[in-house]
């Protein structure tokens, strides 16, 4: 999923889906805070960091990212978002089947494995 600009005489705007299914949510990590170490059967992810400077990891590729960039996750690779630095904001957008049960936790700091 690519997120597309369109151009406009009063500037633009862009869109991540199209008449598609799809759930779209905002997700909120505080600082110091990650999510579990996961991966979901049944459904592909889209993120786009809105606010701060997440700490990504999908399959083996941890990276330090920062407000605008976005990111695919393929459903059955793992995945994690943590906040180092400051408190952020991604907005995520799930393809597929989506059911909040769909997560294989790998590694879980607040013990929920």
């Amino acid at each position: 999923m690519n997120s597309t600009a369109t151009i406009k005489p009063w500037g633009s705007f862009v869109s991540f889906t199209n008449n598609e299914v799809s759930t779209v949510k905002l997700l909120y990590i505080t600082k110091g805070e990650e999510f579990s170490l996961q991966y979901h059967l049944n459904r592909d992810e889209f993120w786009r960091v809105i606010k701060g400077s997440p700490k990504i990891i999908i399959g083996e590729k941890t990276l330090d990212s920062h407000e605008g960039e976005e990111f695919f996750v393929p459903a059955g690779t793992n995945h994690r978002v943590g906040a180092p630095v400051d408190d952020v904001v991604i907005l995520e957008i799930s393809k597929g089947v989506f059911d909040e049960n769909d997560i294989v936790r790998l590694e879980d700091k607040y013990n929920r494995i």
